[in-house]
């Protein structure tokens, strides 16, 4: 219905419309409300997913890290990876801080073991 067509409306008939106006707009505000509340709680349900698989990883680069820093020990006897590391250069994961520097990087190298020169049986009896 237009304003233009409320003219010839009574007083009577002017206060129920505007009831009926009240009762569907209660009604869609209403229907917002539940669509928002059930995006909100779907929202939260995913945050909590997502926290939970962060906390699993962070779990897994710090056993990683632990890991690597044993394999440091037993190949080179030492945990300072700046001193042992040459070559290769790897970001280190979000939260995992290196000397303080969260945006540093590590440095690896894989190589083989240093060889100390064989005697022969000849040279080894002199």
């Amino acid at each position: 219905m237009m304003g233009e067509q409320l003219y010839g409306l009574s007083v009577k008939n002017l206060q129920d419309l505007e009831n009926q106006l009240e009762m569907s707009l209660q009604g869609v505000r209403m229907e917002k409300e539940k669509i928002l509340t059930d995006e909100i709680q779907e929202l939260n349900r995913k945050g909590n997913i997502i926290h939970q698989e962060n906390v699993e990883l962070c779990k897994k680069v710090n056993l990683i890290q632990q890991e690597n820093t044993q394999l440091c020990e037993k190949v080179y006897g030492t945990t300072d990876m700046a001193a042992t590391s040459r070559n290769a250069f790897v970001p280190i994961p979000y939260g995992i801080h290196a000397g303080g520097y969260p945006q540093a990087l590590v440095q690896l190298q894989l190589c083989q073991p240093e060889q100390e020169p064989c005697e022969t049986s000849g040279s080894a009896t002199k």
